[in-house]
This record gives structure tokens, sequence and C-alpha cells, in this order.
């Protein structure tokens, strides 16, 4: 088995980074002492801290100890076959094993339902949505579909839409928003411009709805960068209503972040078929818009 660490793992010990892929922390001590996982090529301590970027490869014959509540993960399924699932994901439900969320994610409950492909702990997923960002995530069930989604996304030919409600109104009808981010550099949970690590990150949006106060928008991925929607428009000083970390908690009486991934287009990699789907908003969603319509 081999990971790579993301960026966002730098800190972090061994052993806690370990522990999502391998079912369990006790595990993952287990393989360390054992001398049976290697960090760029060399044996580590459970307490040694990543820096991120790091591959870590893990000698592993054991069968993973799956968490009670892996299988207990609300989601529905749109589309299906055998070679991939489309799945809407509700808020609230982590995509994949990280810090803090070593079980219990979709990832994890996605296995039971033959997702495969990329990396342990993160079976078939291509494509991710913030824990408190709801909607359409597309899902590999091997490890050829997973490869050719991925170049798809890369190649910018998966249509993924969202709506995102904004405080204020665009000095436009639609835009595009072309500005690096990476980690802040002085407030690490957050991505800016302002960072020692920028990647390129291109959001394009369009008015869809325009309220009293706020702006109903169609906001297209060209990348798919970490809180990119969310930091794209806090930049253009049109925060996304009610975000906790990029504007202001709480508006419209919404407890999470007015964003949902409404719709997800992309060419079938073994058919060819191209495939278009949309979900609707979920209700807290519908609830604050129409607070929002109410002025």
């Amino acid at each position: 088995m081999e990971l790579n660490a993301p960026p966002e793992a730098a800190g972090e010990r061994l052993d806690l980074f370990l522990a999502g892929p391998l079912g369990s922390r006790t595990r993952a001590q287990r393989l360390i002492d054992d001398g049976r996982v290697l960090v760029d090529g060399v044996a580590k301590p459970k307490r040694h801290r990543l820096t991120g970027g790091e591959t870590i490869a893990i000698e592993d014959h054991e069968p993973a100890e799956a968490a009670a509540d892996d299988l207990d993960v609300p989601f529905a399924i749109v589309f299906e076959d055998e070679h991939l699932l489309v799945v809407d994901k509700p808020a609230g439900v982590v995509v994949h094993p990280a810090r803090g969320h070593h079980s219990g994610t979709l990832a994890q409950a996605l296995e039971a339902r033959g997702a495969a492909g990329g990396e342990a702990g993160r079976a078939g997923i291509v494509h991710r949505l913030d824990k408190d960002t709801s909607g359409l995530l597309v899902v590999a069930r091997s490890d050829a579909v997973h490869r050719a989604l991925k170049e798809a996304i890369q190649a910018r030919t998966v249509t993924r839409e969202y709506l995102a409600l904004v405080t204020g109104r665009p000095p436009a009808r639609a835009g595009t928003i072309d500005a690096p981010l990476g980690r802040d550099r002085r407030e690490r949970t957050r991505m800016s411009s302002d960072t020692d690590t920028p990647r390129q990150a291109v959001t394009h949006f369009e008015i869809a709805e325009a309220l009293p106060a706020a702006t109903l928008l169609r906001v297209r991925l060209e990348t798919g960068r970490t809180h990119q929607i969310r930091a794209h428009l806090q930049a253009i000083g049109h925060p996304v209503a009610g975000d906790p970390e990029y504007g202001t908690a709480g508006d419209l009486g919404l407890t999470r972040q007015f964003l949902h991934a409404a719709r997800l287009a992309f060419e079938h990699p073994v058919t060819g078929v191209r495939v278009e789907l949309e979900s609707p908003l979920p209700a807290d969603l519908a609830e604050a818009l129409s607070r929002a319509r109410r002025g």
C-alpha cells in the first residue's frame, strides 16, 4: 500500500495520519513498530511529524478493521452501474478519512458498495466536497475508471456546477476569478492568495438570481483546490452566506455555508455516454433562500 501525505497533513503524527486508512491507530502503531512503514523510503517512529508531500509505503497483509459507524453514513445514490456511482452527499458527512475523522466517512461507507481505485482509505474518490457542502460526487469502482475520471477532471472536461448564495451583489452578471490559492500564511485553517504555496485556481460564476441583500450564483469550477469557491468569493468581497470560516456564521438562520454541488456532467469513461445529473437544494438551503428573497 502506498499513500501520499497531502499538504494539510503537515505537523500530524505518523500514527494518527495512518489511523484512518488502516482502520485504527493501534493497527498503525503495530505496523510502524514492526518496521513495515517507510516514509520516503526510511522507517520512522510513530511520533514522527509529517511535513506534507511524503510518500508513505506500508507492507500490510492484515484485513482492515472496519469501524462500526462506517456503514451507517447517510448518502443517496443517483446513478449507478458496474463502473462508477454518483452520490448525493448531505451536509455534515466527511468524504474521506483525515485528521479528526478516522472513521464514519463517505469513502469507507462506499467501499461496501464496490467503490475502488485510488489511495487506500479513499477508495474510488475522484474529487471531494467539504464536510458542510452538500451535493453530487462521482465515485469509481475500479483503478482504471478512477484514473480515467481523474484525467477527465485534469483535462477540465467534467462539469462541476454549484449554487452559492453570497452576500451583496457582484458588479458583473458573470465573471472569472483567477487567483492562485494555498494555505494562508497566518491562519493555517484557511486558504488564500496570501500563501507560500500558491497553486493555480480558476472559478467561473454567473448570477442566477439577484435578491435584496444577497445574490444566488451559479459557480463552475475549472480547478478544484481546497475551499476554492469559498476562498475566491470571499476574496472578491462576496463571501458565501453562513460560511463560518470565510464569511459570517448564522446568516439567514444557516448552520453551514450555502454551497451545494447542484450539477455534474461528464462523458462516461467506459461507455462514452454523456452523464448529466442534478441535485435539488436541500431543505435548509431552500429555507435560507426563501428568507433572502423576502429581504
